[in-house]
């Protein structure tokens, strides 16, 4: 004959408050409230008489209380019955146990954890093992029975098991939000890379400069061509993931990024060839015109190049301040015919032409950065040591460490200087200036001292016949 199993007495809650897993109500509050129906019952007793006692004055007859409390079986029931709950704690406890199994989900800190895992610089299928793992927690969870029996108690786990649900959300909602921001920063890095490409085949083609960044711009199209999809493919398994597991947390609008992005790209492309037949018929007089522009820039760099030798900063027995403005001048020259050659560079590559040679150009360049390097450093020495004669005494005490840092560093720099610009009179002058503060600071430092007297600026006047 198989076991009966008895239905429970009592229904009881499962929490989960904070990091812990309780009942409400208690076992103890279980178990006394036991105790005190069993003690009503008792007490009820004492007014009800037992039988057979009807010849008995009334104040005689012996109540039913009298004749249990005498039953011995009676007694043992009502004792066991007392102590009932407490002989399932253990088997209670021992099943509230089983959920410190998903104690991890309080105990580690979210935004630490997943800080330490993108350390690691987690891949996709990295995110895609974590977001399973949650998924597979969840489904623990759910195959936590509602109701588990243990003797005459009903443990109702409705309650733990919405909390641990809870927990496990937070987790999944935190990494999936993580990927979801590097899925939309990636997605938003390609489209705009479209639109970059887009607004540089637009812009009308007015000149050399223009129609080669217009070109530049279609031929970057032809290139990625191979391998847009590549590039697209990561975006879209990101987001491919994100709308398996947690789709509430993406836009409407991103839910097909493949469409998206193909839908862009595509008519991008299609711009770009109806861009480039337009441009073919164009193309002949650009030519043409580029052709001209260099004959012209040939003659330019060579007269520029006769100006820089009569006119320019290395002109023999010029003052150093006057070098300096023409080398000033003749580098803004230089500029406007270094873009003019970079253009026609650039133009001559467009359309297969072979490169033309500025070696005037080229030879006036290495002199003007050679200069730039001595008049740098020449300006910098005069704008200082101006400033420093401009220091009161009075704080001439706390900028004394400065600027003996400050004229090691232009004495440093000094020394560096390509040996043939050591004939030029501005590094003359320059290395004159830094030797002579090298000098000069100390002997201030020394003055500056609280122990100088006036016996000795007495002596200093003396000295110096001032």
């Amino acid at each position: 004959m198989p076991k009966q199993i008895l239905k429970p007495f009592f229904e009881v809650d499962v929490h989960l408050e904070g990091d812990t897993c309780t009942l409400k109500p208690t076992l103890e509050d279980v178990q006394s409230a036991i105790n005190r129906a069993a003690s009503h019952v008792l007490k009820s007793t004492k007014h009800v008489q037992n039988w057979n006692q009807k010849d008995q004055p009334e104040d005689q007859r012996e109540p039913f209380y009298d004749w249990i409390a005498k039953d011995k079986e009676i007694v043992k029931v009502i004792l066991l019955l007392t102590g009932s709950i407490q002989g399932t704690k253990n088997n209670v406890n021992k099943f509230l146990q089983g959920f410190e199994d998903f104690n991890w989900l309080w105990r580690s800190k979210i935004d630490k954890e997943l800080k330490a895992f993108n350390a690691l610089n987690p891949q996709l299928e990295q995110f895609e093992q974590k977001l399973i793992a949650f998924t597979q927690n969840e489904d623990e969870v759910n195959s936590i029975l509602t109701y588990h029996q243990i003797g005459a108690l009903s443990l109702k786990t409705i309650n733990v098991k919405t909390g641990l649900k809870k927990w496990i959300e937070q987790w999944k909602d935190a990494f999936s939000k993580d990927l979801y921001k590097k899925a939309k920063t990636m997605m938003e890095h390609l489209t705009d890379d479209i639109k970059q490409i887009k607004l540089k085949i637009e812009k009308p083609a007015k000149d050399i400069d223009s129609l080669g960044n217009v070109m530049f711009a279609l031929e970057e199209i032809r290139n990625k061509e191979s391998e847009i999809e590549i590039q697209f493919r990561p975006v879209v398994e990101m987001y491919s993931l994100l709308e398996t597991y947690l789709p509430e947390i993406m836009e409407k609008e991103e839910m097909d990024p493949h469409t998206i992005l193909d839908k862009d790209w595509g008519q991008l492309v299609q711009q770009a060839v109806q861009i480039r037949n337009n441009l073919q018929g164009e193309q002949a007089q650009f030519k043409k015109t580029l052709i001209t522009g260099v004959k012209v820039l040939v003659e330019d760099v060579q007269e520029f190049r006769q100006k820089f030798e009569k006119y320019g900063p290395m002109v023999p027995g010029l003052e150093p301040k006057e070098a300096l403005n023409r080398l000033r001048m003749f580098s803004d020259e230089y500029s406007i015919r270094k873009r003019k050659f970079d253009s026609y560079h650039a133009g001559e590559k467009l359309f297969g032409l072979p490169h033309q040679n500025y070696p005037e150009l080229v030879e006036t360049n290495r002199q003007i950065e050679l200069l730039d390097k001595l008049y740098n450093l020449y300006s910098k020495v005069k704008d200082t040591t101006s400033k420093w004669k401009e220091i009161t005494w009075t704080e001439i005490q706390n900028e004394i460490a400065k600027m003996t840092e400050q004229i090691d560093v232009f004495g440093r720099d000094c020394t560096k200087l390509p040996g043939q610009l050591k004939q030029w009179d501005a590094y003359k002058e320059m290395k004159q200036e830094i030797d002579d503060m090298t000098e000069i600071i100390p002997l201030v430092e020394a003055l500056a001292k609280p122990s100088i007297r006036p016996r000795h600026w007495e002596d200093i006047k003396e000295m110096t016949k001032t």
